[in-house]
């Protein structure tokens, strides 16, 4: 079987700081991809650009802030990009093709089902799938992006079950602080569990025409390794950069996991659907559904949130608000709140559910960073 690599290039990458494509950059880029090609792997591209390709060219002086204007410059910029990735590959003597996903996509089981189906397909026949955000339709998406497009990336790496996810960047990778203006900052080489103190260290956006920055990309992270898919983040702009980036020696930092990959199952669960409300749980339901693998019974919940139905996804959180994971619900929200902090027994005389567990472990996917070496559903290797 083929190995998997799912690489994504942001806009400062493609673009100059101006705006408009740098062909200099898609040709190198090209051809890093070609000799992955070219030592067995199968290779996917996640872009980003649209907006920065097309901007000038519509007649904007800078890069847009209004959506209507966003819109129309990734609907010329676009054009402009695949054009230039099309005639950058045949040179390499390989096709390739184009997907445009939204969020909305993922959250729909049966549209990226088939979203999964044509990119096997293509791998299949050697074809290069080079997949970016519909930037044209994506009205909501466009202001609260997957972060220039290292969410989707990460989304993209676990569907098809990727060997390894590059994100490459304009840094070589992540600091202790900013080594722009801490002469004392480090690299990390590698992260085995990403605390919340991996997110302070990252900064803002990283450029004029870009929307990501390391947060987005720490967060891209986070869904991939959880995913039981490894990252790398950090630089290519040398002949072979990214063949040492799949390897061990790249210019970056290296988010390791233990973890398998995800039934597509789960993948929806955790990262693909919507949430319509959330569970608030004790202590003890907290360590048994993050540590124990147990599944949530009424007695651990102390509140409900949102307006939610059986077979609805919701979050759980703990007392302090953070996220533990996500969930299918076995009960509607005003069933859950008459049944919250009650034994198994006063629930079964109180309330009519089919099911006594709120959420069932199978249904269940743990997102908290101490979780993700103990729950069941992803055993370390």
């Amino acid at each position: 079987m083929n190995r998997r690599i799912v690489v994504k290039i942001g806009s400062s990458s493609l673009t100059s700081d101006e705006g408009g494509l740098n062909r200099d950059k898609i040709e190198y880029f090209a051809s890093e991809l070609a000799a992955l090609r070219e030592l067995g792997y199968q290779v996917l591209l996640v872009t980003s650009g649209a907006v920065a390709a097309g901007f000038r060219r519509i007649g904007y002086p800078r890069r847009p802030k209004l959506v209507h204007e966003k819109q129309a410059s990734a609907a010329v910029g676009q054009a402009l990009l695949m054009q230039c990735y099309n005639e950058a590959f045949a040179r390499h003597g390989y096709a390739v093709a184009q997907i445009l996903l939204t969020r909305a996509d993922f959250s729909n089981r049966k549209r990226i089902d088939n979203a999964l189906h044509t990119l096997e397909e293509l791998l299949q026949h050697g074809v290069i799938p080079i997949i970016n955000e519909n930037d044209t339709v994506a009205v909501d998406e466009l202001e609260q992006k997957f972060g220039d497009n290292d969410k989707l990336s990460a989304l993209v790496a676990t569907l098809i079950k990727a060997d390894r996810l590059l994100i490459v960047t304009d840094t070589d990778g992540l600091y202790t602080d900013d080594p722009r203006k801490n002469a004392e900052a480090r690299r990390i080489e590698r992260v085995g569990v990403i605390s919340e103190e991996l997110f302070r260290m990252a900064g803002g956006s990283g450029s004029s025409v870009g929307t990501g920055g390391m947060r987005s990309k720490i967060e891209a992270a986070r869904i991939a390794v959880r995913g039981g898919v490894p990252v790398f983040v950090g630089k290519a702009a040398e002949p072979g950069d990214l063949a040492l980036g799949v390897g061990e020696d790249g210019k970056g930092t290296y988010f390791e996991t233990s973890l398998h990959t995800l039934s597509t199952k789960k993948q929806w669960i955790g990262f693909h659907s919507l949430a319509h409300g959330r569970a608030v749980v004790d202590a003890g339901a907290e360590t048994a559904l993050v540590a124990g693998g147990r599944s949530l019974l009424p007695a651990g919940v102390v509140g409900v949130e949102g307006d939610f139905h059986p077979g609805d996804v919701i979050e759980v959180v703990n007392r302090a608000g953070d996220v533990l994971g996500r969930g299918v619900v076995n009960y509607a929200a005003w069933q859950l709140q008459a049944a919250a902090g009650l034994s198994t027994e006063e629930v079964q005389r109180r309330v009519d559910v089919s099911r006594i567990e709120v959420i069932h472990r199978d249904e269940w996917i743990t997102l908290a960073p101490q979780g993700l070496q103990s729950e069941n559903g992803g055993v370390p290797r």
